[in-house]
C-alpha cells in the first residue's frame, strides 16, 4: 500500500504540472482504426494530412476511459495497444492526460500500476533488465518482481517509438524470458512485446504512423488514432492563442480557411500553433508597416519565414530592444549551428538530441535560454539525463532547409555524406538538384518537406522577408529560372503520377511559379480537360486534386481520361469525395481498377458518377466486389452503361452484404425483368439503400410486381424511380398493394409506362392508405377522364401527399372538375401538375373556386391546356383571395388580352405569387400595358415569362418602364415579342437603369 501510494503521489506530482485539462477534450475520444493505411506507411506525416485532408475514413471511436477495457463482454483486454498520430497532434499530452487521470483514481481503477516511460529515455542505455528497467525509472518500486510476475495489473506505457534510436528487429529478436537478465535495449522491448517478457503485463505504445510500422500487426491487439482538429476545436484553439484579441483570431481562422492545404495541416495542433503565430505576427504588423508590400503568408516557406522573423526579432527582455546588427550576428550564429543539427539528425531520421550531440555540433548551451532558442527548441529533464528536440518536425525540418541553402552557396562536396569525403561537387544549383533526387528515391518520403523548403527559398517573397537576416537579398534570381526548369524536368517523365510528383508540384508553389498548375485549373473550371492531360500536366492535376477548390465540392474529371491517365492518378482519385467520371468511354478494365480503389481500406470516395461509359456486366462485377468491403461510397451512379441482368446480379448481391451504399442509379442499363428481380431478392436483406433509380430497363410488370413484393418488407428505401419501363395496369396494381403496408417509401415515380385508369384507381386506393408517400410522379401515362374520381377520392382521404404530377394524360375538363373539388377538402398537396390534359375553361373554373379556399397548393401547373380568357378570369379572381400560390404556369393557354387584364387586377392586390408564366399565349399591347400597371404595385412576384406573346415595341417598352417602381422581380423573358435589335437594346438599357437587380431576356 505505501509503495502504490507513493507510486500515485510522484506521477500526480510530474504529470499534472501545466496539464490544463480544459482544451484536451479532444483528446478524450480516439478513433479506433484496423491497423495502418498504405499512405500511413509510406508517405511523410505532412503528405498524408495534405493527401487526405485532415479527415480519418473512421466509423467507431473509443473512450480514453475504456481504451484498455475489453470492447465486448466475450472479449479480453487488449495487451498490445498502439496510439498512432502525426507529429504534433499530441501524442505525449495524451499520455499525460491519461496518466494523471488514472493517478487521481477518476479511470481504469483495476490497474494497479502504471509505468510510463519515454522512448527518449531508453535512449540513453545501452542494456537493460526488465527488472532494472523498472527501478531505474520509478526508485520508489521496491519490489519489481511483483510486476514481472503479475501480481498486480500492470500497465507499461512506451511514449515516442519514433524517437527510438534504434529499429525494432522482431524477426531477428533473440528470445528472452529472465527478467534480471540484461540485453539490448531494442531487444528487451521486442521481447516485451512479444510477450516473453512482462508476460501479464498491458503495453501501450505511441508513435508517428510510419515508425508504427515496425511493430508486426499480428501482435498489436487494439490500434487507435487521435483525430485532428474539428471546425469549433481549431477556432477555440485560436482563441486560446489569441486571448486578448478575438478579432485578430478571427482574422487569423478566416486566412486559415480560405488556404485548402493550410486548413487540412491546421487540424494537427502544432502546425496550427505555428501558422496562426505567422498569420497572427503579419496581421498585427502589417497595419503599422504600410511600406511592406507582402501579402499573408500562404506557403509553408513564407509561414515559417515570418515565424522565424517573429522569433528572430523578439527581444531578450520586455524593455530591451537588441540592436538590429547584434540581433542578425546572433540569429546567424544560433541557425547555423542549430540547422546543421536539424540537418544531419534528419538524415539519420534522428528527433531527439543529447547533450553529447549539442556538443559535437558546436551548439552553445548556454544559449538555450534565448527567447529564440525556447521557440525552436525544446527540453526534456530528467534525473539522469537532458533530452533536447526541435518543438516540431517541420522546425527541424525548416532549420536543415536553411542550413542546406546556406552551405550549398559555398560547398565543394556532397553535403549529404557528413563526413565531407564525397566527389567534388561545386555550385548551388548542382546541391540543389542533388537534394531533390535524394528526396524522390527515398522510400519513407522523410526529406519531402525539407526540399519544399529548400525550393521555397527561391521566392521572391521569401527572400524579401528574410533578407538582411538568414538570406541575401535578391540573390534567388541567380538560381531561381534554373531550379524551376529542374523541378519541371522532373515531372516530364511519363505517366506514372506518384507522391513524388505530387511533392515537386508543391515544391513548384513553394517556389511561386504555378502556371502549369493554373492552366489545368482553368481547364478544370470550363471543364475542357480533354486532350491536354500530357504527364505535366497530370502531375499538375494529381496536385490539384489535394489542394484546389475546384475539387472542394465536386471532382468532375467527365469525359477527359484514358484508361492509362486514369490508372496514374489512382492513389489521388482515392480521396475525392465526390467524383464524376462520366462519358470517358471506359471499359470493363478501368472498371478492375476502380475497383482495387474503392477495396482500400482508406478509401474516402463517398460519391461516384460513372455515367455514360461502356461497362458491361465484366466491369460491373469488379465493382460489385469493392463494393463488398468498401465502407465510404453512399452514391454510386452507372446510369447509361451496358450492365445487364448479369451485372444487376453481380450489384444485387453486394447489395446482401453492403451496409454503406444509399444511393444507386442504373438507369438506361437493359436489366430487364430478370435484373429486377435480382435487386428485388437484395431490398429484402439490405436496409441501407435508400434511393433506386431503375427507369429505362424494360423491367415490366413481372419486374415491377417481384420489387412491390420486396416493398412489403423493406423499411429503408425512400425514392423508386420506375420511368418508361412498360409498368402498365398489372404492375402498377402490385405496387399499389404494396404501398398499402409500406409506409416508408416517401417518392415513387412511374412516368411513361402505359398506365390506364384501371392502374391508377388501385394506386389511388392505395394512397387512402398509405401514409408515407409524398411524390407521386403518374406523367404521360394513358389515364383518362375515369381516373380523375379516383384520383380525387385519394386527394380527399391521404393527408400525407405533397406532390402529385399529371402531366400529359387524358383528363379533360370531367377528370379535371372531379380533382378540383377534392382540392376545396385536401389540406396536404403543394404541388400540382396538369399540362397537356386537354382542361379548358370548365376545369380551370372548378380550379379557381378550390383556390379560394385551399390553403395549403403552392404550385399549379396548367400549361398547354386551353383555359383561354374565361378561365384566366376565374383563376384571377382566385388570386385575389388566395395566399398561399407562390407558382403559376400557364404556357400556351390561350389567353388574350381580356385574360391578361384580368390577371393584372388580381396582381394587384395578390401577396403571395412569385413565379408566373405566360409564355406562347397572345396578351398583346393591351394585355402588356395592364401587366405594366400592375407591376408597379405589386411587390411579391420574382419571375415573370411573357416569351412570345404579340406584344411588340410599345407593350415590351410598357414592361420596361413599369420597373422603375418595382424592386421586387429578378427576372423577366420578353424574347420572341418582334421587338427587333434596336428596340432590345433600348429596352435593356432602359431596365438597367430602371431596375438594375433584374436579369432580362429580350
Amino acid at each position: 500500500e505505501p509503495m502504490v501510494q507513493k507510486h500515485l503521489e510522484s506521477l500526480q506530482s510530474y504529470y499534472g504540472n501545466g496539464l490544463e485539462t480544459g482544451p484536451l477534450h479532444r483528446l478524450t475520444n480516439l478513433l479506433l482504426v484496423e491497423g495502418l493505411t498504405d499512405i500511413q506507411q509510406k508517405e511523410h506525416d505532412i503528405l498524408q494530412i495534405e493527401t487526405t485532408k485532415g479527415l480519418r475514413n473512421a466509423s467507431k471511436s473509443i473512450p480514453l476511459e475504456k481504451l484498455f477495457l475489453p470492447l465486448s463482454k466475450v472479449s479480453i483486454p487488449p495487451r498490445i495497444s498502439v496510439t498512432i498520430g502525426v507529429a504534433g497532434i499530441g501524442k505525449s499530452t495524451l499520455v499525460k492526460l491519461f496518466v494523471y487521470t488514472w493517478a487521481k483514481g477518476e479511470i481504469n481503477k483495476d490497474i494497479i500500476f502504471v509505468l510510463p516511460l519515454t522512448f527518449r529515455e531508453l535512449n540513453t542505455y545501452e542494456k537493460l533488465s526488465a527488472e532494472r528497467l523498472i527501478c531505474s525509472a520509478f526508485p520508489h518500486i521496491t519490489e519489481p518482481n511483483c510486476i514481472s510476475a503479475g501480481a498486480a495489473r500492470t500497465l507499461l506505457i512506451l511514449d515516442g517509438l519514433d524517437e527510438f534510436k534504434t529499429p525494432l528487429d522482431f524477426s531477428n529478436t533473440v528470445v528472452c524470458t529472465d527478467p534480471k537478465r540484461e540485453i539490448q535495449v531494442d531487444n528487451l522491448i521486442t521481447n516485451i512485446i512479444r510477450g516473453n517478457l512482462l508476460q501479464e503485463a498491458s503495453v501501450w505504445v505511441t508513435s508517428r504512423p510510419t515508425a508504427a510500422t515496425q511493430i508486426p500487426s499480428g501482435l498489436v491487439d487494439r490500434m487507435t488514432e487521435i483525430r485532428g482538429f474539428g471546425a469549433t476545436e481549431m477556432k477555440d484553439f485560436l482563441d486560446q492563442m489569441f486571448l486578448d484579441n478575438r478579432d485578430l483570431s478571427s482574422q487569423v481562422l478566416h486566412h486559415i480557411r480560405a488556404n485548402r492545404s493550410l486548413h487540412a495541416m491546421c487540424t494537427i495542433p502544432g502546425f496550427c500553433w505555428i501558422s496562426g503565430s505567422s498569420i497572427g505576427h503579419y496581421l498585427k504588423n502589417s497595419t503599422h508597416q504600410l511600406q511592406e508590400t507582402t501579402t499573408v503568408p500562404k506557403t509553408l516557406s513564407e509561414i515559417y519565414s515570418y515565424y522565424f522573423k517573429m522569433a528572430l526579432s523578439h527581444p531578450e527582455k520586455p524593455r530591451e530592444t537588441l540592436r538590429i546588427e547584434q540581433a542578425v550576428i546572433n540569429s546567424k550564429r544560433i541557425v547555423g549551428s542549430l540547422g546543421r543539427l536539424a540537418f544531419y539528425g534528419l538524415l539519420k531520421k534522428k528527433y531527439v538530441f543529447y547533450e553529447q550531440d549539442m556538443k559535437a555540433y558546436g551548439i552553445d548551451l548556454s544559449l538555450l535560454q534565448s527567447s529564440l532558442y525556447s521557440q525552436l527548441l525544446l527540453r526534456d529533464e530528467m534525473q539522469s539525463f537532458t533530452a533536447y528536440y526541435f518543438s516540431h518536425l517541420t522546425i527541424q525540418e525548416f532549420l536543415a532547409a536553411i542550413y542546406y541553402y546556406t552551405a550549398a552557396k559555398r560547398a565543394i562536396f556532397d553535403l549529404f555524406t557528413e563526413s565531407g569525403m564525397s566527389w567534388p561537387k561545386l555550385g548551388f544549383l548542382n546541391h540543389f538538384k542533388s537534394a531533390v533526387q535524394r528526396s524522390l528515391q527515398t522510400e519513407d518520403r522523410h526529406l519531402d518537406i525539407f526540399v519544399r523548403f529548400l525550393s521555397g527559398f527561391l521566392s521572391p517573397q521569401v527572400n524579401k522577408l528574410l533578407s538582411g537576416w538568414l538570406l541575401v537579398k535578391d540573390e534567388h534570381n541567380s538560381f531561381r529560372s534554373q531550379a524551376i526548369s529542374f523541378l519541371q524536368g522532373c515531372l516530364n517523365t511519363d505517366y506514372v503520377i506518384s507522391s513524388r510528383a505530387v511533392n515537386t508540384m508543391h515544391c513548384l508553389y513553394e517556389i511561386q511559379h504555378m502556371e502549369i498548375a493554373k492552366t489545368v485549373e482553368e481547364a478544370m473550371k470550363n471543364e475542357s480537360l480533354a486532350g491536354m492531360l500530357t504527364p505535366v500536366n497530370c502531375s499538375a492535376l494529381a496536385y490539384l486534386l489535394q489542394v484546389s477548390d475546384v475539387c472542394m465540392e465536386e471532382t468532375n474529371l467527365s469525359n477527359c481520361l484514358t484508361y492509362s491517365i486514369c490508372k496514374s492518378l489512382l492513389s489521388q482519385l482515392l480521396f475525392c469525395h465526390n467524383l464524376r467520371l462520366d462519358n470517358n468511354q471506359f471499359r470493363d478494365n478501368v472498371m478492375e481498377l476502380l475497383g482495387s480503389v474503392l477495396s482500400v481500406k482508406d478509401c474516402q470516395i463517398q460519391k461516384l458518377s460513372l455515367a455514360e461509359n461502356q461497362i458491361s456486366n465484366k466491369g460491373t462485377k469488379a465493382l460489385a466486389r469493392s463494393l463488398m468491403v468498401n465502407r465510404s461510397l453512399t452514391v454510386l451512379d452507372l446510369r447509361s452503361n451496358s450492365i445487364g441482368p448479369t451485372g444487376a446480379k453481380a450489384l444485387a448481391d453486394a447489395l446482401k452484404k453492403n451496409q454503406v451504399l444509399l444511393s444507386l442509379n442504373l438507369q438506361h442499363n437493359t436489366i430487364k425483368e430478370d435484373g429486377a428481380t435480382f435487386l428485388a431478392e437484395a431490398l429484402l436483406t439490405n436496409h441501407r439503400l435508400t434511393t433506386l433509380h431503375l427507369q429505362k430497363n424494360a423491367i415490366g410488370a413481372h419486374g415491377a410486381r417481384k420489387i412491390a413484393e420486396a416493398l412489403k418488407q423493406n423499411c429503408s428505401l425512400k425514392e423508386l424511380i420506375l420511368s418508361s419501363n412498360s409498368v402498365g395496369d398489372h404492375g402498377s396494381v402490385a405496387l399499389a398493394e404494396a404501398l398499402k403496408v409500406n409506409h416508408s417509401l416517401q417518392s415513387l415515380d412511374l412516368q411513361s409506362n402505359s398506365i390506364s385508369s384501371a392502374g391508377v384507381t388501385a394506386l389511388t386506393a392505395a394512397l387512402c392508405f398509405n401514409k408515407g408517400l409524398i411524390n407521386l410522379n403518374l406523367r404521360e401515362n394513358s389515364i383518362s377522364k375515369e381516373g380523375g374520381p379516383a384520383i380525387a377520392r385519394a386527394l380527399q382521404t391521404n393527408r400525407t401527399l405533397r406532390k402529385l404530377d399529371l402531366a400529359a394524360n387524358l383528363l379533360y375538363d370531367e377528370g379535371g372538375k372531379a380533382i378540383a373539388l377534392a382540392m376545396k377538402e385536401n389540406r396536404a398537396l403543394t404541388s400540382l401538375h396538369l399540362q397537356w390534359n386537354f382542361i379548358q375553361a370548365k376545369a380551370a373554373t372548378a380550379l379557381a373556386q378550390a383556390l379560394q379556399s385551399n390553403s395549403s397548393l403552392a404550385s399549379l401547373d396548367l400549361q398547354e391546356n386551353a383555359i383561354g380568357d374565361e378561365g384566366m378570369a376565374a383563376l384571377s379572381a382566385a388570386l385575389k383571395v388566395n395566399t398561399t400560390l407562390a407558382d403559376l404556369h400557364l404556357q400556351v393557354a390561350s389567353v388574350g388580352a381580356a385574360g391578361a387584364q384580368a390577371l393584372a387586377e388580381a396582381l394587384i392586390v395578390n401577396k403571395s405569387l412569385q413565379i408566373l408564366d405566360l409564355r406562347g399565349n397572345s396578351i398583346g399591347v393591351a394585355g402588356a400595358k395592364a401587366m405594366a400597371n400592375a407591376l408597379k404595385v405589386n411587390r411579391s412576384l420574382r419571375r415573370l415569362n411573357l416569351q412570345e406573346n404579340s406584344l411588340g415595341m410599345d407593350g415590351a417598352i410598357c414592361i420596361a418602364t413599369a420597373l422603375r417602381g418595382n424592386h421586387g422581380l429578378t427576372y423577366v423573358n420578353l424574347q420572341g415579342n418582334r421587338i427587333g435589335q434596336s428596340g432590345a437594346k433600348m429596352i435593356s438599357d432602359a431596365i438597367r437603369t430602371n431596375s438594375p437587380d433584374c436579369v432580362v431576356d429580350v
